[in-house]
């Protein structure tokens, strides 16, 4: 099941449309919105460098749920529950 949303520029009044990590794409950017998961797990992804306004690759997405991203040219892999906690939009 897909979760989109609207988020409200103010400036541009302009809607633009968001998602959680998970619900992306292979081979497709994505800047990183907020990541609203367990604090010790976003430590984490703040010291590999994932934080608001970064850009995310998706490389591949395995069968169980997990996901292998590209943040500042390394490869991690992040679990189904993680990907589900950062809300991001398409890059363009």
């Amino acid at each position: 099941m897909k979760t989109y949303g609207f988020r409200l520029i103010l400036s541009t009044e302009r809607r633009e449309e968001f998602m959680t990590l998970y619900d992306g794409k292979v081979k497709h950017t994505y800047q990183v919105l907020s990541i609203d998961i367990d604090i010790g797990i976003k430590r984490r992804l703040e010291a590999i460098g994932l934080i608001e306004q970064t850009k995310v690759e998706i490389v591949n997405q395995k069968r169980n749920g997990s996901i292998i991203i590209r943040v500042r040219g390394t490869r991690w892999a992040i679990g189904k529950t993680i990907a589900k906690g950062i809300t991001v939009k398409e890059e363009n």
